[in-house]
């Protein structure tokens, strides 16, 4: 378990992500990246962003991101760190936040639209490894 978003986090959920049998089984069609941009919002000072390279139910690849850069993933989701919180925590549903924009999306939602039961799963999994927020 981790504090949310920290680096420890971060390597937790990949961990999991690589690890849980019911992901590895509903993702098993998943196949693009994502960066997930967290606005900084009351605890969290500055803005942290995340890459993950998911494929076929398994990361790829994660690791902190100062910028985004050349990286043209097929989703990037930005919103503010409470947003997230809320998700994690089960206040707020996942797709209701991206349908109401309380998640902004570039990319591709067609592909978060066709795999419903994945883009739920990976909250699971990070709501799993999240033990705590900042203060």
């Amino acid at each position: 378990m981790a504090k949310f978003p920290t680096d420890e986090w971060l390597h937790a959920l990949i961990d999991k992500l690589n690890t849980d049998e019911q992901y590895a089984r509903i993702a098993h069609k998943w196949e693009g990246d994502m960066v997930v941009s967290i606005e900084p919002e009351g605890p969290l000072k500055t803005q942290k962003m995340f890459y993950l390279d998911l494929w076929h139910g398994t990361c790829r690849d994660g690791y902190i991101l100062d910028k985004v850069g050349d990286k043209k993933p097929a989703l990037f989701l930005s919103a503010p760190y409470r947003t997230f919180v809320k998700i994690l925590r089960g206040d707020l549903q996942v797709l209701q936040a991206l349908l109401t924009r309380k998640i902004h999306l570039q990319g591709n939602m067609a592909l978060l639209m066709r795999n419903v039961p994945t883009v739920l799963d990976f909250v699971r999994c990070a709501s799993e490894v999240t033990d705590n927020y900042l203060e």
